[in-house]
């Protein structure tokens, strides 16, 4: 009966200590503070290139996907 609680207790442990790196971990993701301005001045965004005109359109095989 001892050994069946000594692995449950174990393995409660071992199952507590991932959760809290896991969340620790992730909890260190990003950066606090506003957003930074884009690098780029608003009207050149969302153009595309010369070279991008060239070239056609070319069907991708996870394109029905999205």
């Amino acid at each position: 009966m001892d050994r069946v609680m000594v692995n449950s207790l174990k393995r409660t442990t071992l199952t507590l200590s991932l959760v809290l790196a896991a969340s620790l971990a992730l909890s260190a993701c990003g950066r606090k503070g506003d957003l930074d301005p884009p690098s780029t001045p608003v009207d050149q965004q969302n153009k595309r290139g010369v070279e991008a005109e060239k070239t056609p359109d070319t069907p991708f095989l996870l394109d029905p996907l999205l």
